[in-house]
C-alpha cells in the first residue's frame, strides 16, 4: 500500500509539473489596435510574441498606419514564440477607381499601378466576338466610393482554342476524294509520298536465295533496279496517314499521307 501510495503522489506531482510548465509559457496577447507596428512590435516583444502585418484596408475610423485589427483577440491566450497576424489602416479612401474595362490585360494593370493600386486577381473567360486579353469586367467597378482594399480584381477574355476533331480514317480513299474533305473541313494537306511497288521475286532468284540450285543452269544474276516512283494522282490510294485515325486533332491541322 505504500508502495502504490508513493506512485500515486508521483504521478500527481509530474502532471501538476506538466500542467505548471506548459501555462508557465503562456502569455495573454495584448490590445494592439490602434498602435503603429512598430510600437505593437515593442508592446509583443517582451511577450516573447512577434508580429506580422498581413493586409493593408481603407478605415475612415483609424489613422493611417496604424493596426486596425489582429488575430487572435486581445486577451487570448497563446504560447510564447506565437504570430500576431495584424492589418494596418490606410486611413481614408483617396484614389478613385479608374474604369479599365475595354482596356487590354497590360494596359488595365499600368493604369491601376499608376493610381497606386494593385491587380488582387485575374480571371479569365472565353468570349464569343471579343478580341483575347481584353477587360471585361472589374471590382470593385469604376469610381465606387466603399472600397476597403486598395486592390481591383480583373475578368480578362481568353485566348479562343481551336476546334477539336477526332481524326477520320482515310486509308483506302482515294486522293482526290480526301483532299476535298479534309479542305472542305479546314484541315490542310502535307506531305504526300509514294509508296515503292512490290517486287515479285522469280523462282530462279528464290532458290538462289534459299541455296538451293535450279535443275537448269542458272543466268547469271543481275541487280534489281528498283521502280522509278510514279507522281500521285487524285486517283492515288491512300496507304497510311500521319496523324491517326482516332487521335485528336484541331482546325487547321496538316494531315500527311502515303499513297500507292
Amino acid at each position: 500500500m505504500l508502495a502504490l501510495v508513493l506512485i500515486l503522489v508521483a504521478m500527481v506531482s509530474a502532471l501538476t509539473a506538466m500542467r505548471f510548465a506548459i501555462h508557465g509559457q503562456e502569455v495573454a496577447v495584448p490590445a494592439l489596435v490602434g498602435l503603429a507596428p512598430a510600437e505593437a512590435e515593442r508592446a509583443v516583444a517582451g511577450l516573447g510574441l512577434q508580429i506580422s502585418v498581413e493586409r493593408q484596408y481603407y478605415s475612415p475610423q483609424i489613422p493611417e498606419g496604424k493596426i486596425m485589427s489582429q488575430l487572435p483577440l486581445p486577451g487570448s491566450k497563446v504560447r510564447r514564440g506565437w504570430q500576431v497576424r495584424v492589418a494596418q489602416s490606410l486611413g481614408p479612401t483617396r484614389v478613385n477607381i479608374p474604369d479599365v474595362t475595354g482596356q487590354s490585360e497590360h494596359a488595365a494593370e499600368l493604369n491601376i499601378r499608376r493610381r497606386g493600386l494593385d491587380v488582387a486577381s485575374m480571371a479569365e473567360m472565353g468570349e464569343p466576338g471579343i478580341p483575347p486579353d481584353q477587360v471585361l469586367a472589374q471590382n470593385p467597378p469604376a469610381n465606387a466610393t466603399q472600397v476597403l482594399a486598395p486592390k481591383i480584381s480583373l475578368l480578362v477574355t481568353a485566348q479562343a482554342q481551336p476546334q477539336a476533331f477526332v481524326m477520320p480514317n482515310l486509308i483506302g480513299q482515294s486522293l482526290g476524294a480526301a483532299s476535298s474533305m479534309l479542305r472542305d473541313n479546314g484541315f490542310r494537306l502535307g506531305i504526300v509520298s509514294v509508296g515503292l511497288p512490290q517486287v515479285t521475286v522469280s523462282a530462279d532468284e528464290s532458290n538462289a536465295a534459299a541455296g538451293t540450285q535450279s535443275p537448269v543452269q542458272a543466268t547469271p544474276a543481275q541487280p534489281v533496279q528498283p521502280a522509278p516512283a510514279a507522281e500521285p494522282t487524285p486517283a492515288s490510294v491512300i496507304v497510311s496517314q500521319s496523324p491517326a485515325p482516332g487521335q485528336k486533332v484541331f482546325a487547321g491541322a496538316t494531315v500527311s499521307v502515303e499513297v500507292r
